[in-house]
């Protein structure tokens, strides 16, 4: 089933990170927000809403304007579950494609507030070396799971 309210709701939550809006996004994610990146050999990366905002605050802070464009954006499927919905949607990321799951919390039929970001890119080893590399500057608490790790 294809919701409208959905799509909508994520052209929203674009606009506000393609003009770096840190109220209409901090208001977009819920408390509980949880970004899950995977990649194809199995590394994992979990980033909480403080450590997503906290990075758009840096960004913003230091003269950033914009967190990109999102032309690329190709909507594959939406659905409505419970009090639950979920864009599915592709992008391509430094030429590659991404898959990606924002599942919404829902109220009155309508999204409210985005709770995960599931997404599987290629690979998240660069991500990783700048989480590693950037630890002692306030990216704490970022969980990192590699493929071979069994965690």
């Amino acid at each position: 089933m294809e919701s409208n309210s959905l799509i909508e709701a994520m052209e929203g939550y674009f606009q506000a990170g393609t003009v770096l809006d840190l109220d209409r996004l901090d208001a977009t994610y819920a408390p509980d927000f949880i970004n899950i990146r995977t990649d194809k050999i199995g590394q994992t990366v979990s980033i909480t809403k403080e450590q997503f905002m906290l990075t758009f605050r840096r960004l913003k802070d230091g003269g950033g304007s914009t967190l990109g464009t999102t032309e690329d954006v190709q909507y594959v499927a939406t659905t409505v579950y419970d009090d639950h919905g979920s864009v599915v949607l592709r992008r391509v990321k430094e030429g590659k494609p991404a898959l990606y799951n924002f599942v919404w919390r829902m109220a009155d039929g309508l999204p409210t507030t985005i709770i995960r970001e599931f997404s599987v890119e290629e690979d998240l080893s660069a991500l990783i070396g700048m989480i590693r590399g950037s630890a002692a500057g306030g990216q704490q608490g970022v969980e990192i799971k590699s493929a071979h790790s069994g965690a």
